[in-house]
């Protein structure tokens, strides 16, 4: 018995043009053997191959096919690019800067890869060179993105007023930006800044009841200022959404940072406590 004809793989001596075809016909695993079983190399066909992978997420795998085209062609922009962009999602990313470096050697105005590798370089701790490369953008497509890198470098270079300054102006552009506002109260947790702290944890949790930050940032400012019973309520609920809040070694628990060290360290653990027994008595309660 014949097989329907659209199971069939089209027959052709150019691997890269039956690839294609597969693909046109959504048939992206049957277009990747096909270039598999090809035996020269051309560079359309490891690009192709490299393409193909990036859509089935075989990341990995697309780097490889990526790289072999860098080799052969260090100036191919295209495979750089897509390289930089793998290596970047695997988290290599020494590999991943270099290879947008690579990219913007031959075609410097790339904002977004420019913002990729400033990424990288906050990754790699490198952060005055990541306040660099975010500094060079200009670009409207880019500008958020690189506004958010800038305000991250400034954050982590503790020049903390220029920073939030940044991130003021990311939550213009972007009201519901909470990943900057989450990294507001952060900031004001490492300066140990209540009424900031207070001001940022508010609004991002108006952003996202579901802040764990937030929620933290609202009780240590709760505790502080006495009110223990809205204290161990916040912290309460952020036990909920991180459970190893509730563990008894808290120096590497949370996300409260150096602001840590200012509270009244019984006090705290008081409140711990409280979370706990609430977080008990809930589970008796969804027993019964």
């Amino acid at each position: 018995m014949s097989l329907p004809l659209s199971t069939v793989a089209p027959v052709q001596s150019d691997p890269v043009r039956a690839a294609l075809d597969l693909r046109a016909q959504g048939r992206p695993r049957e277009a990747l053997d096909v270039l598999s079983s090809a035996g020269e190399f051309s560079v359309d066909l490891y690009i192709l191959r490299g393409d193909l992978q990036m859509e089935m997420g075989l990341i990995k795998e697309a780097a490889g096919s990526y790289f072999t085209v860098t080799a052969s062609e260090p100036d191919n922009i295209y495979a750089q690019s897509n390289l930089g962009a793998c290596l970047h999602r695997l988290g290599r990313w020494e590999a991943a800067s270099e290879a947008f470096q690579a990219v913007l050697k031959f075609d410097p105005h790339r904002d977004e890869v420019r913002v990729d590798m400033g990424n990288c370089l906050l990754h790699l701790q490198r952060h005055e060179e990541a306040l660099s490369c975010f500094d060079q953008c200009w670009s409207d497509a880019a500008r958020r993105r690189a506004l958010f890198g800038r305000a991250v470098a400034l954050h982590r270079l503790r020049r903390f007023d220029e920073a939030e300054a940044n991130y003021q102006r990311l939550l213009l552009l972007d009201p519901k930006a909470s990943e900057a506002m989450a990294n507001l109260v952060a900031m004001s947790l490492d300066v140990f800044d209540l009424d900031r702290i207070q001001k940022y944890a508010k609004q991002l949790l108006d952003l996202n009841p579901r802040s764990s930050i937030a929620l933290q940032g609202l009780a240590l400012a709760a505790l502080e200022n006495h009110d223990f019973g809205i204290a161990a309520s916040y912290f309460f609920r952020a036990a909920e959404l991180e459970p190893q809040l509730l563990k008894p070694d808290l120096s590497t628990s949370g996300k409260l940072g150096a602001a840590e060290y200012r509270v009244d360290r019984a006090a705290f653990e008081n409140l711990v406590q409280a979370a706990r027994s609430k977080a008990g008595a809930a589970r008796t309660a969804g027993a019964g």
